[in-house]
């Protein structure tokens, strides 16, 4: 009698560790990675028939064989979304998906003569980085300010100031755009960030309040500092110029007297002739 229990005992344990009861499982991939439904079997039977099925309809995707020795990947079916990502463990029956797509989240199920276990898997999209932009809707004299991302799903989408969470919100619809307001002071000087994640990843998008959020006495500054700097140059070319034309002028007017007074010191003076009375009479023999 304590024979047949310990064998009866030793066999359940065996049965066990090979034929796993119905369990239910949820995982979670990010689209392009790749996903491993584990069986949960230490090895196979030799008289083992191992079915992996996929969707609402059970459609067969991979199946193993043991007594017959083969391993078959049905990955045309279903127009071909599980086509050249199917990988089976020939050891313990487990099935890996590569490359996943969004497509490929949904049930899957594991049929093991005696024994089911089933799979939930979700395949989250690549998530985009969002977008803070000023909202030039708003009629409010504050800084408004908008979060937005497009064409996404299972994801939150929050505000952010310092490490404190200030408003969200979620969406599990698929390929929908959010967008999530936030009100600043024009003196406002903390740190923003909008942050867009799901259960695996996240995106965060930091705030550059002084570009986006300029208070009318900043913008006022930056102009007043040009015109005064602008009005200065001027100033100071115009005065460059006057006193140049100034320059010109003085030493334009003391050319023309130093020309004149070489003028008059070179110009040459007149010899003194004789009239034509005299020297007739010089030529005239005098009579005593």
């Amino acid at each position: 009698m304590f024979h047949t229990l310990v064998v009866f005992c030793l066999s359940c344990c065996h049965l066990t560790g090979v034929f796993p009861a119905k369990t239910n499982g949820n995982q979670s991939v990010m689209e392009g990675d790749s996903v491993t439904l584990d069986s949960d079997l230490t090895e196979m039977m030799d008289d083992d028939l191992i079915l992996w099925t996929f969707g609402p309809e059970n459609t067969l995707i991979a199946e193993i064989n043991v007594l017959a020795d083969s391993m078959t990947l049905f990955d045309g079916v279903l127009d071909g979304i599980f086509r050249d990502r199917l990988k089976l463990d020939d050891q313990t029956g487990s099935l890996t998906i590569t490359h996943t797509r969004t497509d490929h989240a949904g049930h899957y199920k594991l049929d093991i003569k005696r024994a089911i276990k089933t799979f939930n898997l979700t395949v989250y999209g690549v998530l985009p980085v969002p977008v803070i932009s000023r909202n030039s809707s708003s009629s409010s004299s504050s800084c408004s300010l908008v979060c937005s991302v497009v064409n996404v799903s299972h994801v939150t989408l929050s505000w952010f100031r310092g490490i404190s969470l200030l408003s969200s919100i979620s969406v599990s619809d698929l390929s929908i755009s959010l967008s999530l307001p936030l009100e600043l002071e024009d003196q406002d000087k903390n740190s923003y960030s909008c942050v867009l994640n799901n259960p695996i990843s996240h995106q965060t998008q930091h705030l550059d309040i002084t570009q986006l959020c300029h208070t009318s006495a900043d913008q006022g500054l930056p102009l007043l500092y040009v015109v005064l700097i602008a009005s200065g140059s001027l100033l100071i070319v115009a005065a460059v110029v006057i006193c140049c034309i100034c320059k010109k002028c003085r030493k334009t007017v003391e050319t023309h007297d130093e020309d004149r007074t070489d003028s008059v010191l070179c110009k040459p003076t007149p010899a003194k002739t004789k009239s034509k009375m005299n020297a007739v009479y010089e030529n005239v023999p005098k009579k005593w």
